[in-house]
């Protein structure tokens, strides 16, 4: 389906394209949320007419976005989720949550605006993308560990999980013979025993 964009979208074209999209695309999503208008002759007539005042509008919804994005961008949130011990949560973290911390913060987002590919799943720092406008996107810093001391050793830098398992491995040493074969050991203390017995 041919369509004439109303705003800027991404990977797609600027005001006043006229692009060939998908008729389940352009169905559910750029004609609802008007985005987009049926490429025909009468709505070309209508876009070239409103052409100035829908560009205006678009300049000011950008201007608004621009001074919302300085309150919002490299902010850094902090979330304290339950972990198993290789990392895993129990769990996932999703867009809500981050809007939530975000306005613990003060920072109102939308949860459209919040550019998160799949729900987050392990411990770690995540850069998160905020689309306050087509043209105007932000990055927040989400910080998820298990307890405010993990929290506080990550944002230094420290990674956590690969610092565990090295002190796991250093608590644990086991005697290696390489050229022992299964069973032998089992063997040498039956031997032992039985040469007591013999005494």
């Amino acid at each position: 389906m041919e369509v004439i964009l109303l705003e800027r979208v991404e990977k797609l074209g600027r005001i006043g394209d006229v692009v060939t999209v998908k008729d389940g695309f352009a169905r559910n999503f750029l004609l609802p949320r008007k985005k987009a208008l049926r490429s025909n002759a009468t709505n070309r007539k209508l876009f070239e007419a409103n052409r100035a005042q829908i560009e205006a509008e678009n300049a000011s919804r950008k201007a608004d976005a621009e001074a919302a994005a300085t309150g919002v961008d490299g902010k850094s949130v902090t979330l304290i989720r339950q972990a198993s011990n290789t990392g895993q949560l129990y769990g996932s973290v999703s867009a809500r949550d981050i809007i939530e911390a975000l306005a613990d913060d003060g920072a109102k987002i939308l949860k459209n605006q919040v550019q998160l590919g799949n729900p987050i799943k392990a411990i770690g720092i995540y850069n998160v993308k905020i689309s306050l406008h087509a043209e105007v996107a932000v990055t927040v810093k989400v910080n998820v560990a298990r307890s405010p001391e993990e929290a506080e050793l990550q944002s230094q830098g420290v990674d956590v999980m690969a610092s565990m398992f090295e002190r796991d491995e250093a608590g644990f040493t086991e005697d290696y013979d390489p050229n022992a074969e299964p069973g032998d050991i089992a063997r040498e203390e039956e031997s032992e025993a039985t040469t007591e017995v013999e005494a």
